[in-house]
């Protein structure tokens, strides 16, 4: 069994969506182990959204190839430079309204929650996906033209390794819950 971390970022709670969100997890066969609700302050926001230079490095190489493509110059002196905005952006827009964290347990949980949100820019999202579904206008040029982060309804755990660094974020031990569901006699 795996455990993820899932959140609905305040645009998926703005638009009401939430319930038919959580729905479809459950629908896959994952199992809620907890969820609240939460207004991310300063510090929460900036333990999700700590500023890790593989990831500044990572996101700068992907980010500048497309820069490349299109023929547009960079408008980050470095990888740390554009991290530390794009950590702004993130922490903010965290911080902007309510979230539904949840974390979800199942087989493969991570890969799944990962597989049913859909990429990461909602317009390359597939339909049937929840952010092809519920966000599909939102793109990475709409979020550089507006200069803000990408509004894409969800954040889903990337690895087994960072699930448990995010859970443990967001939730005490305490309301972590373990109870059986029919499910689970196949698992």
């Amino acid at each position: 069994m795996e455990r993820t971390l899932i959140l609905l970022k305040h645009d998926a709670v703005s638009k009401g969506i939430t319930g038919r969100i959580i729905s479809r997890f459950e629908d896959a066969g994952l199992k809620i182990t907890a969820m609240k609700m939460v207004w991310a302050d300063e510090d929460l926001a900036g333990q999700h959204y700590k500023l890790d230079e593989a990831w500044a490095k990572k996101l700068y190489d992907r980010t500048k190839k497309v820069f490349d493509e299109e023929g547009k110059e960079m408008p980050y002196k470095d990888h740390m430079h554009m991290g530390q905005k794009i950590q702004g952006w993130n922490k903010k827009f965290l911080q902007e309204g309510p979230i539904i964290a949840l974390v979800l347990e199942g087989p493969h949980a991570v890969e799944v929650g990962r597989d049913m949100l859909g990429h990461t820019e909602p317009r390359q999202a597939a339909p049937g996906t929840i952010r092809g579904d519920f966000a599909k206008l939102e793109s990475y040029n709409l979020a550089d033209k507006k200069q803000r982060v990408l509004r894409n309804i969800a954040h889903g755990s990337d690895t087994p390794e960072n699930a448990e660094h995010e859970i443990h974020t967001w939730f005490t031990k305490e309301e972590l819950h373990e109870y059986a569901k029919d499910l689970d006699k196949h698992f």
